[in-house]
């Protein structure tokens, strides 16, 4: 495969930054209350949640163009939990919640999302190794 574009960022873990190496990234990092942290800045699940969304559209909108099909008011939200502890590992799981415009309810937009999620990277990436569940709403 040859690659297109890489991206490179610097992180020093849950507390501290986050840094891309063109500087338009720069994000204060905080673990969530809800595992301990004080929850003042982002976390890794926040990122993995805004990429994988950003790229599932994206990739919908390309099958879609493709198909010659309008995705313009399509939505996607990615949920990202995390689970485990330091004995067995932790791990994530994901659901991703596609809004898509009525003129594409029922096989058409199930035929585009499905094909959408055979071709983002993240899907491919996360395929077999996490559970990722797809809701159409």
């Amino acid at each position: 495969m040859a690659t297109h574009y890489t991206a490179v960022a610097t992180a020093n873990g849950r507390d501290g930054r986050a840094v891309s190496s063109d500087g338009r990234l720069d994000l204060a990092l905080a673990a969530p209350r809800e595992m301990g942290g004080d929850g003042e800045g982002t976390n890794p699940e926040q990122l993995f949640a805004a990429g994988y969304a950003a790229c599932f559209a994206s990739a919908l909108g390309a099958v879609a163009r493709a198909g010659k099909q309008d995705v313009k008011d399509v939505s996607v939200t990615a949920e990202v939990g995390i689970g485990g502890d330091l004995e067995s590992g932790f791990g994530l799981s994901v659901v991703l919640r596609i809004e898509l415009p009525d003129e594409l309810a029922g096989d058409t937009g199930r035929a585009l999302v499905d094909q959408a999620h055979r071709v983002c990277p993240y899907s491919n990436a996360t395929r077999d190794n996490i559970p990722v569940e797809i809701v159409i709403e």
